[in-house]
């Protein structure tokens, strides 16, 4: 079946993708090449949050630059991470006394270049610290870290070190609350429907009509748990369980949860996996938080969702609802 999208040459994609995402959000981010930044910028005395990643994945990654998370986002090609020296660029168009933090998704490509842009900004003498998220826990609790993929997660831990970062703390502060944020969040996959490659047509990945995997990756990557698809409340259970079974959680304690649409998994559909996530915590005497249910990090038409879970705290749970305006998420 010929791939059916709106599109013109496949090569143009991402120019033409970033320049109409610009127009569109224009009071809140701007294009410099292709890398978007804030239309208005932080003050030099507060740290700046700068990521990186390939484009395919709208809103994210640049869905969430604007006042109160990122200050750059340094954009790829469709599904393929931006060379070091865009990477490098924006660091030195961030750079200030007050420090930047670099936020790299794990992925092969975008680790590569985002620690080729970070040694070549430490050594010109930019202060500029990194993190690497690293949630996904499809491999198992004990897998390497090269195995644990960066996901959604990311888009929660921008909102609450860019928060941090507005509220004026430092750069060592900063770091420290994303880390501790990254550290207690964990991230898993259901794919239901393949997504196809928007410049090629390719499909990525293969499922039955009567199938689903959970664990597939966020590029239709295999996960190895290929199963008959189940109902909103099972499918949820099984993710779940398989969540809180890598993190140290106890009754009374608080978590956030986001439900992340992959592209072609309706809002009805979160909801109601949400309502169910909500009925397996209560009943383990957890208490849910916060939750964000939406298409935040989308992998084109994929069907199925990510689902993320974090251990919360006081000041994390501040942080979350601090004030921020992005073409993603606004909180007022």
């Amino acid at each position: 079946m010929p791939m059916k999208k709106f599109i013109n040459a496949p090569e143009n994609l991402t120019v033409e993708l970033l320049e109409g995402f610009a127009e569109a959000y224009k009071k809140q981010v701007k294009l410099e090449g292709k890398t978007v930044v804030r239309a208005t910028p932080k003050s030099d005395d507060k740290v700046a949050l700068v990521t990186l990643g390939g484009a395919g994945h709208e809103p994210a990654l640049s869905g969430c630059v604007g006042q109160g998370s990122l200050d750059a986002s340094v954009v790829g090609d469709i599904f393929a991470a931006p060379g070091a020296p865009a990477v490098v660029a924006a660091l030195e168009a961030t750079k200030r006394d007050a420090g930047t933090l670099l936020i790299i998704l794990n992925h092969a490509g975008d680790v590569l270049s985002g620690e080729k842009a970070f040694n070549k900004a430490v050594k010109a003498g930019i202060n500029v610290q990194k993190i690497l998220t690293h949630e996904d826990i499809s491999a198992g609790k004990d897998a390497p870290l090269e195995d644990r993929r960066g996901l959604v997660g990311c888009v929660v831990l921008y909102k609450i070190a860019g928060a941090a970062a507005e509220a004026g703390k430092s750069l060592d502060e900063v770091v420290a609350i994303a880390e501790r944020f990254n550290e207690n969040m964990r991230t898993l996959i259901v794919g239901a429907v393949p997504a196809t490659h928007p410049a090629n047509g390719a499909s990525l990945g293969e499922l039955a009509d009567d199938e689903m995997e959970v664990g597939m990756g966020q590029h239709g990557e295999g996960g190895g748990g290929v199963m008959k698809l189940a109902s909103a409340d099972e499918t949820a259970r099984i993710m779940l369980d398989k969540i809180l079974n890598t993190m140290e959680v106890n009754s009374g304690d608080k978590l956030f949860v986001m439900i992340n649409g992959c592209g072609a998994t309706t809002l009805m559909e979160q909801c109601i996996v949400l309502r169910a996530v909500k009925n397996l915590l209560e009943a383990k005497g957890i208490e849910l938080v916060r939750s964000m249910v939406g298409e935040f990090l989308t992998v084109q038409e994929m069907g199925g969702f990510q689902m993320c879970v974090a251990k919360m705290d006081d000041e994390l749970i501040a942080l979350f609802d601090a004030p921020c305006d992005t073409p993603a998420y606004t909180v007022k």
